[in-house]
């Protein structure tokens, strides 16, 4: 890592409130924050602002004198990172007092030559600061009195740190304009280590392991060119498998990274190929209307020991994602590189698609012809008029279909309909979905589709500036087994 002016970064053992104090600092939630130790293991990094000032904030894993792998792990981590960093807080826990790992941290600080406080944090009431401060006097530095979950104390201790940050005048935040991907995939599938592929710097803590990774961390990378913002998750684990209270929030955290992103690599060990728990990924990607690649991690090896390994896996793939069948699929090797410039040829191929515009009369063009190539489906006992087909401003491309009756506009037409749509448009592997609607009252009858562009578009807009009935978004692309997206499905 190089050094960064303008870095401040927070280290500790576990549990004593670092995450709370990034949290609080960034006006985030990116770090997850439970009252128990060894919650934070990969590193974050976030935004701060105080006093008209603008600084990134390094979040840490808590270290410990263990000797498990996950223990030895973070603290190596914690080791590269300071070459980073600008200055440091220290936070301990001024109920417990000092402990031997504390005074570890503050001889680490000390070597690394990095202008550093003591934070003594859940000082929460007023005239205990001299006893909890007592025994830290010692390493003679300044200490700070605070409470984080009080917001007490922590100004006095960023005035500090303002005086060691080079500051540079504050740019307005723009809004991220390149393509988010998320990327998901059941514990131990290799999702870190393709992250820090991708990165050249191992952020992410990469362990044999399942269960590694807990938050999901986002970082901009580019790549010939391309901005891309990567969110790496936590492994995603069958519901009644996770017991565990932070495992629970991680969980609900890297589901909530499928939202925020346009493409989503679901990673797959190559080794064992895809299972029925990727088949239910899947579909909560599909459902969440994202591009997906399945990724077929451990190829390196898989071609090695089994002849043909490709055409097996996706002869396997095709039968565990039936639902998705002209699914893109990239085989890698995310601890050599192998296949790294394939995956992100996939990947612009499909943000690509994921932006595509048709004109609204080539678009009609070809619904005229298409429509003819099957039998109108029947509602009641009248057929369905088709009067003209419009994109929407969505993404991924969506289409609504203009009828006289929407509920006759069964899944089977519609997959009919978006077939023919990938066939002619080159969107194949993109979940496209095609909505009804009732032609907005006082326009003609007419059962023709419109030819005239600028008489679509004028339909268009009064269409986009009323309001889209609930029922317009309620096409399914695969058995979702009652699956939501509402918090109770990962608890």
């Amino acid at each position: 890592m190089s050094t960064r002016a303008n870095r401040l970064g927070i280290i500790g053992r576990p549990n004593v409130g670092k995450s709370t104090l990034f949290n609080m600092l960034t006006g985030t939630k990116k770090a997850v924050v439970r009252d128990r130790a060894g919650v934070t293991r990969d590193i974050q990094i976030g935004t701060a602002h105080f006093a008209g000032k603008e600084f990134e904030v390094v979040d840490t894993g808590g270290v410990t004198e263990a000797e498990d792998e996950f223990s030895k792990l973070i603290r190596e981590k914690v080791l590269e990172t300071l070459d980073s960093l600008t200055c440091l807080f220290v936070v301990v826990d001024g109920r417990a007092g000092l402990c031997p790992e504390d005074a570890e941290l503050i001889r680490i600080a000390q070597q690394s030559g990095k202008d550093y406080v003591i934070l003594v944090n859940k000082v929460d009431e007023s005239g205990m600061e001299d006893l909890a401060m007592a025994e830290f006097w010692q390493f003679g530095v300044n200490l700070y009195p605070t409470s984080f979950e009080h917001r007490r104390g922590v100004s006095e201790a960023l005035d500090w740190a303002l005086e060691k940050l080079n500051h540079e005048p504050i740019k307005e935040k723009q809004k991220f304009d390149g393509t988010t991907i998320a990327i998901i995939g059941k514990p131990n599938a290799g999702k870190s280590s393709l992250t820090n592929q991708l990165l050249g710097d191992e952020r992410m803590m990469v362990s044999s392991i399942a269960g590694t990774t807990v938050d999901a961390i986002d970082t901009e990378i580019q790549y010939e060119g391309e901005r891309f913002l990567l969110i790496d998750t936590a492994g995603l684990r069958k519901k009644r498998k996770v017991t565990d209270d932070v495992e629970r929030i991680a969980n609900y955290k890297s589901i909530d990274s499928i939202k925020r992103a346009d493409i989503v690599l679901l990673m797959v060990d190559a080794l064992k190929g895809p299972s029925d728990q990727d088949a239910k990924l899947m579909e909560k990607i599909l459902i969440g209307h994202k591009a997906v690649i399945l990724v077929a991690n451990k190829t390196d090896i898989g071609s090695k020991e089994v002849s043909e390994f490709r055409k097996g896996f996706r002869e396997q793939a095709s039968e565990v994602f039936h639902f998705f069948q002209d699914l893109p699929i990239c085989f890698i090797s995310a601890k050599t590189g192998f296949g790294i410039k394939k995956l992100f040829e996939q990947i612009a191929d499909l943000s690509r698609k994921l932006n595509t515009r048709i004109p609204t009369s080539q678009l009609n063009r070809f619904f005229m012809n298409v429509i003819r190539k099957a039998p109108a489906p029947v509602y009641g006992h009248r057929d369905v008029k088709f009067y003209y087909l419009t994109q929407t401003r969505q993404k991924p491309p969506s289409f609504i279909a203009i009828v006289n009756h929407p509920d006759g506009l069964n899944n089977g037409y519609r997959r009919f309909l978006i077939k023919n749509l990938k066939a002619e448009f080159g969107l194949e592997g993109i979940p496209l979905r095609i909505f009804a609607m009732k032609k907005p009252s006082g326009k003609s009858k007419k059962s023709q589709v419109y030819a005239d562009e600028a008489k679509v578009n004028k339909i268009e807009e009064e269409l986009f500036d009323s309001d889209i009935p609930e029922e317009v978004y309620s096409y399914e692309i695969g058995d979702d087994d009652g699956f939501s997206w509402d918090e109770e499905n990962f608890q």
